[in-house]
């Protein structure tokens, strides 16, 4: 068997081209160029299954006297279909997997013997796979039509695919399947899963769908869907070699098999055709723990290591779940800038969206998605989602183009708008935050807290108190953008920042204050407030390059109209007094000068965290992009600061004095 460090020809330019291999791959060294010409010396020739590309690393390797080490993708590949680098293969040094007339690799670690652990770990797997809902390919939508009361699954493949010929079947294999599967269950509809490329008429299927159709036993499935929910609810699944028989064995379905694949013969399903006299019986523990802890190697594609079969579960898992709420349906996103759209279909993973300029090209009974508070002449039937940048964002600022790492999606309205409920202000109503979900909040609010992570992460410059601090409460005053929406709807009474410092100062006549204007205002990107240039006559000091991170910690108290500084205080600890009702008001953790009625329950520090970082937020990773956890943005915020740039290229910096004065001519508008 080949070990660490020999050297491998990848001749086929498919796999060269396959961005994930040399990272699957690593314990070997991949030879990517013409050995004859070049002189290299290899250990050995990789080839991808049975493929026709195949026929000539066979001969390279006849050439050479070398071995075959046998690639091929595994049975949890990617979210995409096969353009997409898979994130698991097997390896196999004696034949492949679904090749039933020659011993495999994946034989031999099925039919080894099991520890205590091993078995309990194997039905863990089984576990986390039913509760992922995951296949082979987990990017199309679950099937959401009627299926009948009681049936059985019957999946068809492509005309002519390899496992059927290597699995020691044809195509005569699935009309003696369909026959079996209408005979043994004449009081249950048979539902037939035609394959997707068959209905999309790129390939041939094995069936006569006219046929099929003029029998009312049959129900004929053509549809695009992820196959989970039609083998959850099936009485038994009916195969020639298809992948999903061994998922109908992992949901503990019956299973049927009309070839020989790469899980029959074992004792654990219903084959019409004999065993091969190398496979004996062997638990279900034993089947599953050899083809997916064993046989298979793993990479996790947000740090691009190898990883274990149930940190891919998780990280898919995570994929449909987020993809789910949407699945395939149409959603219009209207008025989104070119800038913004390759992030709406980031954070919109899962639904099929569409751009129109105005509400007037949404159909009426569509979903629509806008950005904050966009006017909306009327809400469609199927629903108004509105988008903000979430509380975890970037390193730079939005205004500054720097891409998110979080947005909210929010079907009821938004969270700083406090005239009306939000999903953020419903999670906080009435969510039940158990101990677990707490503890999560508690370790991400402890780590946020260490790494001086906030919202945008910017300025570079620290803070300590003077000699004419010394003794005094010091009380630090964020300033906001005048014209942001979170003051138009979530400050009822006041509503600049001049008027807010002024009260502070009148209640807190002793104190050391602080003023630190918005971000956005010092970088020119916004327009400054109403007399902010005179905040000296009511403030202490102005901070203008203090990291709010680094900030926080030193003060003693801050005072908010509706700024996120309000809440990232809250996690160090700080006291908060509020003037407007930003969403972190009136659950019992600040003193709010006008509360909000609506808000009724007491919430500890760790369910208000839980409620804005874990479960209100959607995050996508700059290096998958894809959905990602608030524990994975943290770790990217943290690359992200150490690299010591913003993500914002040259042209982008010099456009930032153009973006500014647009802003501020809008403000005067």
């Amino acid at each position: 068997m080949l070990t660490n460090n020999k050297k491998i020809l990848i001749p086929s330019k498919g796999m060269q081209r396959t961005a994930t291999l040399a990272a699957l791959l690593d314990d070997y060294i991949l030879v990517k160029k013409n050995i004859f010409l070049s002189g290299v010396t290899v250990d050995a020739v990789a080839v991808w299954g049975r493929k026709p590309s195949a026929i000539r690393a066979t001969e390279i390797a006849g050439k050479l006297s070398k071995p075959l080490l046998f690639l091929e993708d595994g049975f949890l590949r990617s979210v995409g279909l096969g353009n997409e680098p898979p994130y698991s293969i097997v390896l196999d040094n004696a034949g492949i997997y679904y090749d039933a007339g020659a011993a495999s690799d994946c034989e031999r670690f099925i039919q080894q013997a099991l520890s205590a652990a091993q078995t309990q770990r194997a039905q863990a797997l089984m576990l986390q796979w039913q509760q992922a809902g995951v296949s082979k390919y987990n990017h199309l939508p679950d099937y959401e039509g009627a299926l009948p009361d009681n049936y059985v699954l019957v999946a068809d493949q492509t005309f002519g695919d390899a496992s059927i010929r290597y699995g020691q079947a044809s195509a005569d294999s699935f009309m003696a399947m369909l026959e079996a599967a209408l005979h043994n269950h004449p009081n249950c509809k048979v539902v037939v899963k035609i394959h997707p490329d068959v209905f999309a008429g790129r390939k041939k299927g094995n069936f006569n769908l006219e046929r099929l159709r003029r029998n009312p036993q049959i129900v004929v499935l053509a549809e695009d869907v992820h196959p989970v929910r039609l083998i959850r609810q099936s009485q038994a699944v009916y195969v020639v070699t298809s992948q999903m028989g061994f998922e109908g064995l992992l949901w503990g379905k019956p299973v049927y098999t009309f070839g020989m694949p790469f899980y029959a013969g074992y004792g654990l399903t219903h084959d019409a055709l004999p065993a091969p006299e190398r496979r004996s019986k062997v638990s279900l523990a034993q089947l599953v723990h050899g083809a997916l802890v064993c046989y298979p190697r793993y990479l996790h594609p947000e740090t691009g290591q190898r990883c274990e079969p149930e940190d891919l579960l998780a990280w898919m898992a995570l994929q449909r779940r987020q993809r789910a709420r949407f699945n395939g349906k149409a959603v219009y996103a209207v008025g989104f800038s070119r800038w913004k759209k390759p992030f709406v279909r980031e954070f919109f993973s899962g639904a099929s969206v569409r751009f129109v300029k105005k509400q007037a090209q949404v159909p009426g009974q569509a979903c629509m998605a806008v950005w904050g508070m966009r006017l909306v002449n009327a809400v469609p039937a199927g629903g108004l989602i509105r988008i903000e940048d979430g509380f975890l964002r970037s390193v730079g600022l939005g205004a500054d183009l720097i891409r998110p790492l979080s947005w909210v999606i929010d079907r009821q309205g938004i969270y700083y708008d406090a005239t009306r409920p939000s999903d953020l202000e419903t999670i906080y109503q009435h969510y039940n935050f158990d101990s677990d979900l707490c503890q999560r909040a508690a370790v991400l609010r402890e780590r946020i807290v260490q790494a001086n992570l906030t919202k945008y992460n910017v300025g570079s410059g620290g803070w300590q108190r003077p000699a004419g601090a010394v003794g005094r409460m010091v009380i630090l005053v964020p300033g906001q953008v005048e014209s942001d929406a979170s003051i138009k709807y979530g400050s009822p009474e006041i509503r600049q920042n001049m008027v807010l410092l002024q009260a502070v100062r009148k209640a807190n006549p002793k104190a050391y204050i602080l003023y630190k204007p918005h971000p956005d205002v010092l970088a020119g990107l916004r327009q400054q407030g109403k007399a902010e240039e005179q905040a000296t006559q009511w403030c202490d000091e102005l901070i203008t390059d203090c990291a709010m991170g680094a900030l926080l910690p030193v003060v003693d108290e801050v005072h908010v109209l509706t700024s996120l500084a309000g809440f990232e205080a809250l996690l160090r600890g700080k006291r908060v007094v509020t003037y407007g009702q930003p969403f972190y008001a009136g659950w019992g953790l600040t003193q709010d000068m006008y509360p909000p009625e609506r808000r009724t329950r007491k919430l500890s520090l760790d369910e208000l965290v839980a409620g804005a970082l874990i479960v209100y937020p959607t995050y996508v990773s700059s290096v998958t992009r894809r959905f990602t956890t608030p524990e994975r943005i943290l770790d990217e915020l943290q690359m992200w600061k150490e690299r010591g740039v913003s993500g914002m290229p040259f042209w982008r910096r010099c456009l930032r004095p153009v973006l500014g004065a647009v802003a501020r001519l809008r403000g005067k508008a």
